[in-house]
């Protein structure tokens, strides 16, 4: 008669206890894969949860300092180690706030994703199974979705960069190319633009390679006023006049970060010469501010006769708004 093998589980305590105390391999090796190696998965599942438990932890107060501030300037955004303009200090924590639960989020679900499947693969392993195959055929599939998915990993890395550098937010008005517009939504893949006509426009992140931002900071308003062939001293006085007055008229004093001024001629055509008016002013004043700094403007060359030839009676007015976040 054959001498009782040994079981092959002999390095497991519980597989060597049960066999020393029944000298059977078969029931040694039972009760490893019917006790030992589930109590081993559980084990690796309560691991994992107290892991997942601890980074999530990690990663919420991480978010919360940054939510407050309290990080060093070099891991800020760019447009947060500049100097701001009290409205926009005032929105700051809010935004700082949104940007920082968003990346939260991303950064909680990454780590759960990866904590599981590491457990997983940890499970099939103690059953016996071979992993090697297993991650080959994984890494295989991997670059067959890599290369059929570069679009859809270009637009979430994308929208991770939008976020960590505060490059816009939700209610700001921006020009992103495709479409110009108030943003309604950042998702990590799509940012929602509503335009001035009411379409609403979904733009993948990976397509948006500059942004104009025209709700960050401040805004200057740049207006040209025809003046025909008056003569130039005499009409920046009386226009350096009226841009005064409009500086001190309490309904509109605090809409300006910086007084308005007249800058020169700017231009000379076969009218005549073309005066510059210019003023910095909060982003949300800026529309009422170049209305109201027109018609003074106008209304006092009128009152002056220093109108333009041929009666023209309105200036031509440009605008630009250049926020601290500029274009990006």
């Amino acid at each position: 008669m054959s001498p009782e093998r040994e079981p092959a589980c002999l390095k497991n305590p519980v597989c060597a206890q049960v066999y020393e105390w029944t000298g059977e391999a078969l029931a040694a090796e039972t009760v490893h894969w019917v006790v030992s190696k589930p109590l081993y998965v559980m084990l690796l599942l309560i691991l994992g949860g107290i892991t997942r438990w601890l980074v999530h932890r990690s990663i919420t107060r991480l978010i919360a300092r940054t939510a407050e501030g309290r990080r060093p300037a070099v891991l800020r955004p760019l447009r947060e180690r500049t100097p701001r303009t009290p409205e926009e200090e005032a929105l700051q924590p809010e935004r700082r706030r949104q940007r920082a639960e968003a990346v939260g989020t991303a950064l909680r679900s990454v780590a759960t994703v990866v904590i599981y499947v590491t457990v997983l693969l940890w499970s099939l392993k103690i059953f016996g199974l071979d992993l090697a195959p297993l991650l080959t055929s994984a890494g295989i599939i991997g670059v067959a979705l890599g290369f059929g998915a570069q679009t859809l990993v270009r637009d979430l890395i994308a929208g991770v960069c939008i976020l960590l550098e505060d490059q816009y937010g939700v209610g700001d008005t921006v020009d992103v190319g495709p479409a110009t517009g108030v943003v309604e939504a950042i998702a990590w893949r799509v940012t929602t633009v509503r335009d001035a006509q009411g379409v609403l426009w979904h733009i993948r992140n990976g397509e948006i390679t500059r942004v104009g931002n025209k709700s960050q900071g401040w805004a200057m308003a740049v207006v040209d006023i025809p003046i025909g062939y008056a003569s130039v001293d005499t009409a920046t006085r009386v226009l350096t006049e009226a841009a005064d007055r409009l500086a001190k008229d309490p309904e509109f004093i605090e809409d300006f970060i910086e007084p308005p001024q007249i800058v020169g001629v700017e231009a000379v055509t076969v009218d005549g010469a073309v005066m510059r008016a210019t003023a910095k002013t909060t982003v949300d004043a800026h529309p009422r501010v170049v209305r109201e700094l027109r018609r003074r403007l106008v209304d006092t060359l009128d009152s002056a006769g220093l109108s333009g030839p041929s009666g023209r009676r309105e200036g031509r007015t440009s605008t630009s708004e250049t926020g601290q976040g500029g274009a990006t």
